[in-house]
């Protein structure tokens, strides 16, 4: 279905600031406020899942903006962090976020091209070794720098930013580590990916459908989430559908539709999203 029309986005897009942003700062994890419902990482997540793309003059202008802001021809926002490198930071969410919806946009390939780097040192013995990673990072991003979620790779970002740039072997030792990380994804699901969640209608599976959703955007996945399929086909109903239940709704990846108050609306949106994810990994 066509999401692009409804009141979500168009309440979404009303929201947008002049210049491509949204709310007072960029990143989701900042508390939004009733002034600035969203902030600008929150309305582009939305909108990607309802189906916008680069060709959509909302995210043309924030790309654009995001694009600036990596040249250094401007500051994204105000915020500050000071528990990790909160500039180094500021620059791997941009760009990972101007790869998503524009992957061979050349100012954000530069950024991903250099933690890239990173990773094929950190996985170039066969494994992950915590020291040859840390010892690229320091060498690639000038030495010492707080660490923090910056310097793990299991955040959404990672993950999401070196799609497409790193080797095909680093590649599926970075997609095993990932599935075998007990505490899964940060910032998307925080258990392991090998263990599927108990209760299939349930917020939970939501989330661990985007850590899925989000690993299928690597080749080597498909092999290693055949069990995830099966999960999904034991779990469809005889209609054909699938159903995530109310509580999925968490108004980051569900709805799609503007209304839930009917069950057919929720069913026609949890399998709109579940054949898009089937599509990928089988």
């Amino acid at each position: 279905m066509n999401h692009k029309n409804g009141k979500i986005a168009r309440e979404i897009i009303e929201l947008q600031n002049a210049d491509g942003t949204w709310g007072h700062v960029f990143h989701s994890l900042a508390q939004p406020n009733k002034k600035y419902p969203l902030t600008t990482e929150q309305a582009l997540r939305r909108l990607k899942i309802l189906g916008f793309t680069i060709n959509d003059a909302p995210i043309r202008k924030a790309v654009d903006c995001m694009i600036s802001c990596l040249q250094g021809a401007r500051k994204i926002d105000n915020y500050w962090e000071k528990t990790l490198d909160w500039e180094l930071f500021t620059q791997l969410m941009l760009a990972t976020w101007v790869r998503i919806f524009e992957p061979e946009n050349e100012t954000a390939l530069q950024v991903a091209v250099r933690w890239a780097k990173v990773f094929e040192e950190g996985f170039k013995s066969g494994e992950y070794s915590e020291r040859d990673y840390f010892e690229a990072y320091q060498q690639e991003f000038d030495g010492e720098r707080r660490a923090g979620n910056v310097v793990s790779f299991s955040p959404f970002y990672h993950l999401q930013l070196l799609q497409g740039v790193i080797s095909e072997e680093v590649e599926k030792q970075l997609v095993d580590y990932v599935l075998s990380k007990a505490d899964g994804i940060y910032y998307v699901y925080d258990k392991s990916l090998c263990e599927l969640p108990k209760e299939f209608a349930s917020r939970e599976s939501a989330k661990y459908l985007a850590a899925i959703e989000l690993l299928s955007g690597y080749k080597s996945a498909k092999e290693r989430l055949k069990f995830v399929v099966a999960w999904l086909e034991d779990n469809q109903e005889q209609n054909g559908q699938w159903d995530l239940g109310a509580k999925a709704k968490d108004n980051i990846y569900l709805p799609l539709s503007d209304s839930w108050t009917k069950a057919e609306y929720r069913k026609a949106d949890c399998t709109e999203w579940i054949v898009a994810i089937l599509n990928k990994i089988m």
